[in-house]
């Protein structure tokens, strides 16, 4: 199937590349290297066009952020999700938490090799840096807590991870069941994509949310607002996006912890003068 996508790819780079400049392999991916490797070889000379792929994550926020496990499992749901396939295009492989779950997942469950296939060492090199440009869908966030289990439930992607998925009832609700308006998730994973993959150029290929109530007149507020919100986290300078963290984590950490010695210096005081 790869050569058969690489011979209809290459039918398409010469048939529409001189006025198509920008070229996704994949929307939800699986498999796109060759296809960047033969734009490179035949047409990009000549086209002076761009090669990427579009991939689908959700943030995920750790439930309890003084939890090292709840931390650990939100960094395992964006990676499953998102570094599964965008790991291996910047760093040649597929991520170092993913190798080790679904392979202690698959010797638990009798097999003699994981069941996430192995890159050799051609491939990691052929596979990494495939990419002109990285285009990301992304419509929600969850909250993520660890949870563990079994291998008697059998191999799947969903247990492999160890972990479980959350809503805040207080999200706003466009309509379906798996879609809520947090924009602030959006930054995070931007932010996420910044740091873990070296500053990709970014394109925003999806992004927006479902009809929410029949009407036979123009109602659409709520999508307005879901917009606007996903935008504007976009649009945030970095100065905006560490006052907000500052503001979100490190002051109510500071006054949690004042609150403590405060309590301490209290008990202290009072067996002192008992």
């Amino acid at each position: 199937m790869i050569s058969y996508f690489n011979d209809y790819a290459n039918l398409c780079f010469e048939k529409f590349g001189d006025r198509v400049k920008y070229w996704i392999t994949f929307n939800n991916p699986w498999t796109h290297a060759k296809v960047w490797h033969s734009y490179s070889k035949t047409w990009r000379s000549k086209q002076q066009g761009m090669v990427g792929i579009s991939l689908t994550c959700a943030w995920g926020e750790p439930v309890d952020l003084t939890s090292q496990k709840d931390i650990e499992a939100a960094e395992r749901y964006v990676q499953f999700y998102l570094g599964w396939f965008a790991n291996p295009i910047y760093s040649g492989d597929y991520p170092e938490v993913m190798k080790n779950y679904v392979g202690r997942k698959s010797a638990q469950q009798g097999l003699g090799t994981s069941r996430l296939p192995t890159f050799s060492v051609q491939e990691k090199s052929y596979i990494k840096g495939t990419s002109d440009f990285l285009g990301i869908s992304h419509f929600t966030t969850r909250y993520i807590t660890h949870k563990t289990y079994s291998a008697r439930q059998g191999p799947s992607y969903h247990t492999d991870r160890d972990l479980a998925e959350l809503v805040d009832p207080n999200w706003p609700d466009p309509g379906s069941k798996w879609l809520y308006s947090v924009p602030w998730g959006f930054r995070r994973l931007l932010n996420f994509i910044k740091t873990q993959y070296g500053n990709p150029l970014i394109y925003i290929t999806e992004n927006g949310v479902s009809e929410k109530l029949q009407c036979i007149q123009l109602c659409d507020e709520w999508r307005m607002d879901y917009l606007k919100g996903y935008i504007n986290e976009m649009l945030k300078d970095p100065l905006t996006a560490y006052m907000e963290m500052v503001t979100e984590i490190v002051v109510p950490t500071v006054f949690t912890l004042c609150i403590l010695i405060t309590a301490i210096l209290l008990m202290f005081l009072l067996r002192k003068h008992n």
